[in-house]
């Protein structure tokens, strides 16, 4: 496909992504108990893995720009496509932000990504969380031992499991444009850059850990 479908479909995936997970703590705050952590942490596996199946054969399904940077530091995108990408996961999460401040009103604030805790142990965490998660899609994504229908379940799962334990502490958002969507909406900025400078050095990292893993016999260069 070329680029411009590429990029369009990485804005529609992204937009649904934050539509419907963060969107899940609007609803909570709007309606409260309707949606428990747990349901928002539902919601951002469930929306993840129908979105990597419904768009994953057209883009790769990055719908994350700490994604997309770690797949070309490890030589699986082309460093030309990083910067399209990006600005069209950008563009999808602040759509998306956008759509749920006219269907909610304030209660959008809930959508944002706000630490709990202090900004180091923000930090790291955001990196070990997104660690795992760029694990799990470098072996669905690039191991030939992986079964490819089970890619969407299992980034759905790990995203589930990360924002279970994290969404408390940081948002668990690992993904820069989840965060920056929001923040551009609310205003919310309180240290913004820990969502991206703790995704991406997670993403990065999890590229040259899962590499140095496997053994050289084991790529498939499926992206």
């Amino acid at each position: 496909m070329n680029l411009a479908a590429r990029c369009g479909a990485e804005l529609v995936g992204t937009f649904f992504l934050v539509l419907i997970g963060p969107g899940t703590a609007v609803v909570e705050l709007r309606v409260h108990g309707a949606i428990d952590p747990v349901g928002v942490a539902l919601a951002f596996g469930c929306v993840l893995i129908a979105t990597i199946y419904a768009l994953g054969h057209l883009s790769g399904a990055h719908f994350n720009p700490a994604v997309s940077i770690a797949f070309a530091v490890g030589k699986r995108l082309p460093r030309s496509d990083v910067l399209p990408y990006v600005g069209a996961q950008l563009v999808g999460a602040l759509l998306a932000a956008s759509a749920l401040r006219i269907i909610a009103g304030r209660a959008v604030i809930a959508s944002a990504t706000v630490a709990t805790i202090a900004t180091g142990p923000a930090l790291l965490l955001e990196i070990l969380l997104t660690l795992l998660l760029m694990l799990v899609i470098m072996a669905v994504a690039t191991d030939a031992r992986v079964a490819g229908p089970v890619a969407g379940i299992a980034v759905g799962l790990a995203v589930c499991g990360d924002a279970l334990m994290g969404g408390p502490l940081t948002g668990a958002s690992m993904n820069p444009a989840r965060s920056f969507g929001p923040a551009a909406i609310t205003g919310q900025w309180s240290a913004h850059w820990i969502y991206w400078v703790g995704p991406i050095a997670g993403a990065v990292a999890a590229v040259y850990l899962y590499e140095f893993l496997r053994p050289g016999t084991a790529h498939d260069h499926r992206r």
